[in-house]
């Protein structure tokens, strides 16, 4: 809201400046930028800066829905394998639940890592020994999951997709105070947010 009430007042106004007022650095606010830009708060013109979009010029747009939704209210089911499983497993799972990423977790059901198209393709290519190898050497581990609660917003997690540049986030259950790790509940994709874009704009 702050950054829509600052383009308001001072349009057109590049990021630069819209940072500099806030008292923070331009890569800070480069992910809030462009989901306000998706969302149609805000709009862009090269050269020239931000001014506001038709969203924040209609009081009763179909996109402020979107403010209050929240994670719980969208996500899918997790699609999850245990970490003892193969790379060659991974990518059978991959293909024949056609998603982006699977979450691995330990035998108590904790989450301890995401495994993506990437990482499996990286470790595949070129190597014949890669099938054999347990998932848990390739996949990305804590504290370097991005995640998010089934209470944060949609915006919230939009915001992390693009300023991590990943294509979705497990969505966790926050940790008890006797539990390392956290437990996979769901999951939210850009696949997600694009249908639920289509959706508000086509008034589903």
């Amino acid at each position: 809201m702050e950054i829509i009430d600052l383009v308001g007042k001072h349009a057109p106004i590049t990021g630069e400046r819209i940072a500099e007022l806030l008292g923070i650095s331009r890569p800070t606010i480069r992910s809030d930028l462009a989901v306000l830009v998706m969302l149609g708060h805000i709009d862009a013109k090269p050269k020239v800066g931000y001014f506001l979009g038709k969203a924040a010029l209609e009081v009763n747009s179909p996109f402020k829905h979107i403010e209050a939704m929240k994670v719980k209210e969208v996500m899918g089911i997790p699609v999850v394998l245990r970490e003892t499983v193969t790379v060659s497993d991974a990518v059978v799972t991959l293909f024949l639940e056609n998603v982006g990423s699977l979450m691995i977790v330990n035998q108590q059901g904790a989450l301890v890592g995401i495994v993506s198209r990437k990482d499996l393709l990286k470790v595949t290519l070129g190597q014949s020994a890669a099938n054999t190898m347990p998932v848990s050497l390739v996949m990305t581990r804590h504290p370097n999951i991005v995640t998010v609660h089934p209470e944060d917003s949609v915006l919230e997690a939009a915001r992390k997709m693009i300023h991590h540049q990943v294509d979705g986030l497990p969505v966790v259950k926050p940790a008890a105070p006797d539990q390392e790790f956290e437990e996979v509940i769901g999951r939210i994709t850009k696949t997600t947010m694009t249908k639920l874009l289509l959706e508000v704009a086509l008034g589903i």
